[in-house]
């Protein structure tokens, strides 16, 4: 049986690793540099890294700044942010990384999904699939960093994506995002029972327990967060022995004894 995955979110805005608010207010942290350094040697499984200001901007991806994260990463790197082409999705690999996350454009396009499955293969194109809670108190799947809303329920997209050869799903809640409230469990849950490849939550996390509920009451795959790991004092390291105590099959560092973390209910050493 494979293992949960911890995976932390860096969100860039040009140079900068930001802190971001329902898709609406962005929060300078740091140099994106240090934030990877960071995570090198705090045991996390993967790092994501999205370039929302390519997104936003329409402009390609930033291969050199990829080709220097992927240098100085060790870990499999998932990358997206301005991919709207297979020749991107090329390059993109070709500068280091190992997965590509598409989404505005695989709304727009969804033959990029097929396409990127049958060339690169499954296991590297993952969708990220943005959600918000509509006029009509539905979930509804958003593009453009959340400002419009496609008519498509994340249910019924999720599951073309997966037929279109995806090998992934990021979901996210806008809604939830940089709320410290906790993931949206029902829109996770209803998704992930909708696909037989992985989900990936993101989106809300305030405090550890929140990390252990995205497994234990929504089933996901693999856990997400940005905010928690930049903005407090919450370690990676932290979060897998929380964890680990939780009964969460986690992998490990060898080189970390957990059961000698002391951890208060809303994981701060104690």
């Amino acid at each position: 049986m494979l293992k949960k995955r911890l995976i932390p979110c860096l969100i860039l805005k040009g140079d900068k690793i930001v802190q971001s608010i329902k898709f609406k207010r962005y929060l300078p942290i740091g140099q994106a540099n240090i934030a990877i350094e960071f995570f090198m040697n705090w045991d996390v499984d993967e790092i994501v890294l999205l370039d929302i200001e390519a997104s936003i901007k329409k402009t390609p991806p930033k291969y050199e700044l990829i080709n220097y994260f992927a240098k100085h990463c060790f870990l499999p790197l998932s990358v997206g942010g301005g991919i709207t082409s297979l020749e991107e999705m090329r390059k993109v690999l070709l500068a280091g990384a190992d997965k590509i996350i598409i989404n505005q454009a695989a709304v727009r396009f969804p033959g990029l999904i097929q396409e990127g499955a049958r060339v690169f293969g499954s296991q590297c194109i993952v969708v990220s699939i943005d959600v918000k809670v509509n006029a009509q108190q539905e979930y509804e799947v958003a593009i453009d960093s959340g400002k419009v809303l496609t008519g498509m329920g994340p249910v019924q997209w999720a599951k073309e994506v997966e037929n279109l050869g995806a090998g992934e799903i990021l979901l996210n809640s806008v809604d939830r995002d940089g709320t410290k409230q906790g993931y949206d469990l029902e829109l996770i849950r209803q998704v992930q029972k909708a696909v037989n490849i992985p989900v990936i939550a993101c989106g809300g996390v305030g405090k550890m327990s929140h990390l252990v509920e995205g497994f234990t009451k929504a089933n996901a795959h693999a856990v997400s967060a940005a905010n928690i790991f930049q903005y407090t004092e919450h370690s990676t390291i932290i979060a897998k022995a929380y964890l680990k105590r939780a009964g969460i099959d986690v992998r490990l560092d060898s080189q970390v004894k957990y059961d000698d973390i002391g951890i208060d209910e809303v994981g701060r050493i104690i």
